[in-house]
């Protein structure tokens, strides 16, 4: 894109973008979700450019407010360095690979955009399943009471680096995955790595990784920078914000109501890139399968959790609860108190 005027940058394009932005912000900053399940769908529906440049531009926004996220982690030494570093040595190469494997394999822009759109929306659905599997490891955990902290676990490079590789190919492709599909991954791993050590060295190994998916992706697609300009502007103030919030506010609502949203976005884009079990054309959803999906995800998702308490020997509801499960070394400090008085 040329260079833009005072014009052009007072546009509803422009502000939407920019709210969208800044919105998406304070829910990664409340809850340390990926942004870009949430920046990129948002930015597809909104209409402001063909999907390959939606990605381009969330990668690179994410470039920014990432290294933002991860300077202030390394400062207060909550990565854990050895483990980004076998995390980046298999992410980067994939990251800059995968782009390039989607143009090698589509034909036409339009057959581009499909096969984006439908990358985007599975990706989404895994990142939804990502959560509950986050959930159901921590819930093993506490059940088993091989809830134990360990910051500095012995690395296993090789499951590391697989993990690095299957994340880097995702990111690169959709954008999506830096900050849900590895994080789970991670957690399965390395179990007694603390909420604030995860996402400290999440963030650490994200900086590179979405900078090499940003740059392969720029170099195939271009920079839109009407796109990206009012993302950053818009993303950095919100990420602040949203961790000035964090503390305060009850973030296990907000992943639960991030679910909700990450599903229906899922169900949306295959809709709209006319996947063939779910029957829609290009561009085209119905609205009302996806309002019933978000739906049935609201109802049944707490009935499907009490059933899975069951297996392991829980009561359908009660402690330990989705909150304390969503930050358990949090639950298991409350525990140590009551069980010392």
């Amino acid at each position: 894109m040329d260079a833009l005027t005072l014009l052009d940058w007072a546009t509803w394009s422009f502000f939407s973008v920019m709210i969208a932005g800044f919105v998406v912000g304070i829910v990664v900053g409340l809850t340390g979700m990926g942004g870009g399940a949430l920046m990129t769908p948002a930015l597809i529906f909104l209409g402001v450019g063909d999907t390959a440049t939606v990605v381009t531009a969330d990668l690179t926004a994410a470039a920014v407010y990432k290294t933002s996220g991860a300077i202030v982690h390394k400062r207060e030494g909550s990565p854990n360095m050895a483990l980004a570093k076998w995390l980046i040595l298999g992410s980067v190469p994939t990251a800059l690979l995968g782009p390039y494997l989607v143009s090698w394999f589509t034909d036409s822009p339009e057959q581009l955009d499909r096969v984006l759109k439908l990358s985007i929306g599975f990706a989404l659905l895994l990142a939804a399943a990502t959560y509950a599997a986050r959930l159901y490891v921590n819930l093993l955990r506490v059940r088993k009471g091989t809830q134990v902290e360990d910051d500095d676990p012995a690395i296993k490079p090789l499951p590391t680096f697989l993990v690095g590789v299957a994340g880097g190919l995702l990111v690169g492709i959709t954008s999506v995955g830096s900050g849900s599909v590895i994080m789970i991954c991670l957690l399965m791993l390395y179990p007694g790595l603390s909420a604030v050590r995860l996402v400290g060295t999440d963030l650490v190994q994200a900086v590179p990784l979405v900078l090499a998916a940003a740059i392969a992706n720029i170099a195939i697609h271009g920079l839109d920078l009407g796109i990206t300009i009012p993302l950053i502007l818009g993303s950095v103030p919100g990420t602040i914000l949203g961790s000035k919030l964090a503390p305060r506010i009850r973030q296990s609502f907000i992943r639960r109501a991030i679910v909700v949203v990450l599903t229906m976005s899922g169900v949306a884009l295959l809709d709209k890139a006319g996947w063939a079990p779910l029957g829609a054309g290009p561009d085209e959803t119905y609205p009302m399968l996806i309002i019933g999906v978000g739906l049935a995800v609201v109802v049944l998702l707490p009935l499907a959790w009490g059933l899975i308490r069951r297996t392991v020997g829980l009561p359908m509801f009660g402690a330990p609860t989705v909150e304390e499960l969503d930050v358990p070394e949090a639950s298991a400090r409350r525990r140590r108190v009551r069980e010392r008085t």
